[in-house]
């Protein structure tokens, strides 16, 4: 279904295709696909409402947020479980997403209480001088499949507490979440065509929609590739970017890291949500006096996670997503090992049915391998040695993406040394949570520009007037 001036129609062309469970491939449903038609009266929709959503006050849209918030809470088992249908992560991570992409809603509701502008000193005696924080305008979003609510919680939240309208395209794939996302604020009492959501053919509604007049900004979290084209596009219309793209995350495990504990986070890290996380940590490098104990330890930790559908309680990691992953992972894998990259854990598909793969620990991989330079999303860890701290910064840095990065030691020094010297829009110290949503969140080099996250993420959305009142 499509989701326009605050009505659910089907698409008016019919079908793109099929919503599939990558756990045991059954056809879930048809995607609908949206004609120009629903394209333009969403972007007419989006431009409407906007009139009258920028004059409300912060409370009206606080209060819209917080009620929203509140109905997702409500309806968490629900969400999940259709999440875990068509994802394939567990359900308690589904769970999970539900409950964080509430609890986006409500601090974006907090952070529209706080949107201030400033009075500056007069050059001019009796003068004004004011900065005005004001919404851009509509917005195009574009969301991926591997965190269908939470995605695009993260981009509608802050915009519509900026003020701003929306028409978002949620993935095809997995789009009940997004959905359901939008039924929430608009039984929360969101005006109609503030909100406005589409699905079909990406590329169609990408281009459609970016080269409207209408649209003002564009968001868009998804591969390096993809948003390099909507750039382009943005570009020619000189609209405003946010871009989340690709991350091939390094981990520095240092000599002093508590070997134990180290394993086990590093095993939730890589296999949560099988690895199809932006942030996922995948090259891991070991300094040498621990790396031999650290390479044993977390094959067989590796080995040992249980790889099964999403809805089975015992189910440590669900499966790929779908089956261009499957195929994509094996590829990177065989084509590793036939450049000298050898197996230490996994490195096969789980089963005939469903798009299962067991969690894969990769050593010597050589720099030429496909698996070193391209983003694996997916349950793939390459492992690897260093020697001193200037090496390891080295082999971290040398990499076109730069999104998160992490270290593990117990030294407040190389904390300090390592913090500073990788090249990441976010580091984790012990940790690899560093998608907050009270900080900023976003990348370097092909990762990407922009924030999400934080008050960054709302002022994403808006601009600076500045007014002179002589």
């Amino acid at each position: 279904m499509q989701f326009i001036a605050g009505q659910w129609r089907k698409g008016g062309d019919g079908s793109a295709g099929e919503i599939v469970n990558p756990a045991n491939e059954e056809v879930l449903a048809e995607i609908p696909r949206a004609s120009k038609q629903d394209l333009d009266d969403a972007l007419t929709a989006s431009q409407q409402a906007f009139i009258s959503w920028r004059e409300s006050s912060a409370q009206e849209r606080a209060a819209v947020l917080r009620k929203a918030a509140a109905l997702l809470r409500e309806r968490v088992a629900a969400i999940a479980l259709r999440m875990t249908l068509e994802q394939g992560k567990t359900l308690s991570e589904s769970r999970l997403e539900i409950e964080l992409s509430a609890e986006t809603f409500d601090w974006y509701a907090a952070e529209a209480l706080r949107i201030n502008g400033r009075v500056m000193p007069s050059r001019i005696r009796g003068a004004r001088q004011m900065v005005l924080p004001q919404p851009l305008g509509p917005v195009a979003a574009f969301t991926p499949w591997n965190f269908p609510a939470l995605l695009p919680a993260r981009k509608i939240a802050p915009a519509l507490a900026a003020g701003c309208t929306m028409v978002m395209k949620p993935s095809e794939e997995t789009p009940s979440s997004a959905l359901a996302l939008a039924q929430a604020l608009a039984d929360a009492g969101l005006p109609a065509g503030v909100l406005n959501m589409v699905l079909g053919v990406p590329a169609e509604i990408s281009s459609h929609l970016i080269k409207s007049p209408i649209i003002r900004k564009v968001t868009f979290t998804g591969s390096t590739a993809v948003g390099q084209s909507l750039a382009r596009l943005a570009a020619e219309g000189v609209k405003p970017c946010t871009l989340e793209l690709g991350g091939h995350a390094p981990v520095l495990i240092f000599d002093d890291a508590n070997l134990e504990r180290t394993v086990a986070t590093c095993i939730m890290g890589k296999t949560r949500n099988a690895g199809q996380v932006c942030t996922s940590p995948t090259r891991f490098y070991v300094q040498e006096g621990i790396y031999p104990r650290f390479l044993k330890a977390f094959s067989q930790a590796m080995e040992k996670v249980i790889v099964g559908e999403g809805m089975a309680n015992d189910s440590q990691m669900g499966p790929l997503a779908n089956k261009r992953r499957l195929q994509a992972i094996s590829h990177l894998i065989d084509e590793a090992v036939d450049v000298g990259a050898k197996i230490s854990a996994g490195g096969k598909r789980q089963g005939e049915n469903g798009f299962f793969f067991r969690p894969t620990v990769l050593t010597s991989t050589p720099m030429n391998a496909q698996v070193i330079n391209t983003e694996p999303f997916g349950p793939i860890a390459l492992v690897d040695s260093f020697v001193t701290l200037e090496e390891g910064l080295e082999r971290a840095n040398n990499n076109r993406f730069g999104l998160a990065a992490y270290a593990f030691t117990q030294s407040s020094d190389t904390a300090v040394k390592v913090s500073e010297g990788l090249e990441a829009g976010g580091i984790g110290i012990n940790s690899f949570a560093v998608s907050h949503i009270e900080a900023p969140f976003g990348g370097l080099k092909d990762s990407g520009y922009g924030h999400e996250g934080g008050s960054e993420g709302l002022e994403a959305f808006m601009h600076q007037k500045y007014v002179h009142h002589a």
